[in-house]
């Protein structure tokens, strides 16, 4: 069976807006200077624990800052974030081509879960799959890797790529030979998903590609890093 591995932010959801006001609140609240929105928009993605203090925060503001964000996201994240336009249909097209669909995304998976089920795309997908910060699954690398461990794929010896929007879906996905194609809708930056092995303009797109054979059949697994 082929299988496909879907970010979430930026790919399924345009969660942008509401995640960068949590945290912009969040950065307010530990006393950290709030960048303009361009670069809090290029938050969006990447674990904060790792985007952070890249960012400049200390360790401690790190934590904090991620406990506020939490606190005031967490909450509401399932009823607040728009699913983009013509993502319900083409998780359908996609299943009626008998493709598994999973969820592999940066967000802690207990609030994954919530939002999938939130936003009405549970049934459409055999496996929510997300962080686990208590049991050190943390980065889109660690995240595919639990995935696919639970789904039983080889990515060796069975077709599965990786659908994403930020250069963190496909260099997590190389790391297990798994080759992604990037979507040009979600908040990659110019030239960040040149690693792909494809980028599609549009859903319809990633439909038509998804569906039929050639992208399955000129998207060889990558080199493990």
């Amino acid at each position: 069976m082929r299988t496909v591995l879907l970010d979430l932010d930026g790919t399924l959801v345009d969660s942008a807006a509401t995640i960068t006001e949590h945290l912009a609140a969040a950065l307010t609240e530990v006393g950290f200077p709030v960048p303009d929105a361009e670069r809090l928009r290029r938050l969006v993605g990447p674990p904060f624990e790792t985007a952070l203090p890249e960012l400049g925060l200390t360790d401690e503001q790190t934590s904090a800052a991620i406990t506020a964000y939490r606190t005031s996201y967490d909450a509401v994240a399932a009823t607040v974030t728009p699913v983009y336009p013509g993502v319900p249909a083409l998780l359908e097209r996609l299943r009626e081509a008998d493709l598994r669909l999973a969820v592999a995304t940066s967000k802690p998976e207990e609030l994954a879960r919530k939002i999938v089920a939130g936003v009405g795309l549970a049934g459409f997908l055999d496996l929510v799959g997300g962080a686990d910060h208590v049991g050190g699954r943390v980065g889109k690398a660690a995240v595919v890797r639990s995935v696919i461990e639970r789904l039983g794929v080889d990515p060796a010896r069975q077709p599965v790529v990786m659908v994403g929007d930020r250069h963190h879906d496909v260099d997590g996905a190389a790391e297990h030979g798994i080759p992604t194609v990037g979507v040009a809708w979600g908040y990659a930056e110019p030239g960040e998903l040149a690693g792909a092995r494809l980028v599609v303009p549009h859903i319809e797109a990633l439909a038509e590609a998804l569906r039929g054979d050639k992208v399955w059949s000129t998207l060889p697994p990558v080199p493990r890093h």
